[in-house]
């Protein structure tokens, strides 16, 4: 056999020495199993128990925490009407435009476009509402309605960036990604930050640990459980050799870690097939609405839109921290009359069951829920006034509605001008809203923060400020 030049067999020999350890590599290598065990200990279990499996998943950076200050929520459900809902025509009611009708109006550009739906007062609050939504306005009076949105680029992909990350143009992590890292999850079988549809940036944890990344699910109605989590299964080891492998990758990474350097991306690899193999059972589950009473699944309709918030609750009930779903569609530059009322149609009757729903389970209480795009509508009318006019992008005003989760119910704040056009009274920006949601969650926005190349990263940047009004 040929050696290579200078090859020495008795550096390749097995020492006596490497099979001790010094007393200082020891408390090295031991001292988080051990503070693991003592607390097993205290709790009166033996080593290889659950309450000893439990103390050591306690040291998982996915675990709950307790947040820093005092929480009127504990879970969220982000639903992204992404397109740029008119407000006008939704929740923000401008009966001044009709006096303008066909006409230019004073200080703006372009022919006035009064809307073509009705506005009723609902509930015990009186709030004014679209008969676009006859559902939701049953549940007016547990929701808040902020009439003073703006934001600072009408342009659909930085603004939904924008509203999604606190962030124009560099990539920065997620809302649900900062709650996730704040607050880990109740679930540990469970990913803490689940996207039912969207695009892949607006659930990326960015230069968090791939950990709170959201998991993207194309979820639809009649989709196979089996194709719904596509990767989670092995089809070629049994349920017991996998999680042998799990353990040695495991050991693997913590010899890494000790013998070279802590790798962060590592860490988070063996973490995601820890997580897939926990998925394999409890998440497939979590997608089967056919488990749910018939009575329910019809409150929420027969749309994918229904199916995707009846999943929404389940997740949420089994302690996922973060639910973002993608409703997207509201971008009417043309035929808004039309297309605005078979929107509105798709996410009226299921989010008023989701609303329900959370209430009647005692959830509601504990689970922010969000609706909103991420920006408004001009209030004149767009392609030139033609016979079946729209609306032209407009980041000076716009509504977003929440509910639960702390928030007050019934009420209003903000409001727009005479005519819509602007934010005028208690302007509310994308980063006010963020530091709000932050606020409800138990977190001042202000020390959420991560270092990252040397500074300190936080979701509302340098800026933000909470609307307390708003906060019950």
């Amino acid at each position: 056999m040929r050696r290579l030049p200078n090859y020495n067999p008795a550096e390749h020999m097995p020492r006596a020495e490497d099979a001790f350890l010094s007393r200082r590599e020891m408390l090295q290598r031991t001292g988080m199993g051990m503070g693991a065990l003592s607390l097993a200990m205290l709790l009166g279990a033996n080593p290889g128990s659950r309450a000893m499996a439990a103390a050591i998943a306690s040291q998982s950076p996915l675990s709950p925490k307790q947040p820093p200050l005092m929480a009127k929520a504990k879970h969220v459900i982000h639903i992204f009407a992404s397109g740029g809902p008119s407000h006008v025509d939704t929740w923000d009611p401008k009966p001044s435009l009709a006096k303008y009708a066909d006409q230019n109006l004073p200080g703006l550009s372009g022919i006035a476009y009064p809307s073509p739906f009705k506005f009723e007062k609902k509930g015990k609050s009186g709030i004014e509402v679209s008969e676009l939504f006859p559902e939701l306005g049953g549940c007016i009076d547990d929701m808040c309605i902020i009439r003073s949105m703006f934001t600072d680029i009408p342009a659909h992909d930085v603004a939904s960036r924008f509203m999604h990350t606190g962030s124009l143009q560099i990539p920065k992590p997620s809302l649900g990604s900062w709650v996730v890292y704040g607050l880990g999850t109740e679930n540990q079988n469970m990913p803490g930050f689940i996207a039912l549809g969207g695009k892949s940036e607006f659930r990326q944890a960015s230069f968090l640990p791939s950990l709170y990344q959201g998991v993207g699910v194309n979820y639809s109605r009649n989709m196979p459980l089996n194709q719904v989590l596509l990767n989670i299964r092995n089809q070629f080891t049994n349920p017991q050799d996998q999680r042998y492998q799990l353990d040695l990758a495991r050991k693997l990474d913590v010899m890494h870690a000790e013998n070279l350097h802590k790798d962060e991306q590592l860490d988070a690899r063996v973490e995601s097939f820890e997580m897939a193999f926990k998925m394999q059972t409890e998440a497939t589950d979590a997608f089967d609405v056919s488990k749910e009473p018939q009575n329910v699944r019809d409150a929420y309709g027969t749309s994918d839109m229904g199916a995707k918030l009846l999943v929404a609750r389940r997740l949420v009930e089994r302690g996922v921290r973060f639910v973002q779903v993608d409703a997207g569609g509201w971008d009417h530059h043309a035929n808004l009359e039309a297309s605005l009322k078979k929107k509105a149609s798709e996410i009226d009757l299921p989010a008023a069951a989701l609303l329900k729903d959370l209430k009647q389970r005692g959830l509601l209480d504990s689970t922010l829920v969000v609706w909103g795009g991420e920006f408004g509508r001009t209030v004149t009318r767009d392609n030139g006034g033609n016979a079946n006019p729209g609306r032209d992008h407009n980041g000076k005003g716009f509504c977003t509605w929440m509910a639960g989760g702390g928030v007050k119910g019934g009420t209003v704040y903000g409001a727009t001008d005479e005519f819509g056009a602007r934010a005028q009274d208690n302007k509310v920006h994308v980063h006010d809203l963020h530091a709000t949601l932050l606020s409800l969650l138990g977190f001042d926005h202000t020390k959420l923060t991560y270092r990252y190349n040397g500074r300190d990263f936080r979701l509302t940047d340098n800026y933000g400020n909470v609307v307390r009004d708003v906060i019950a």
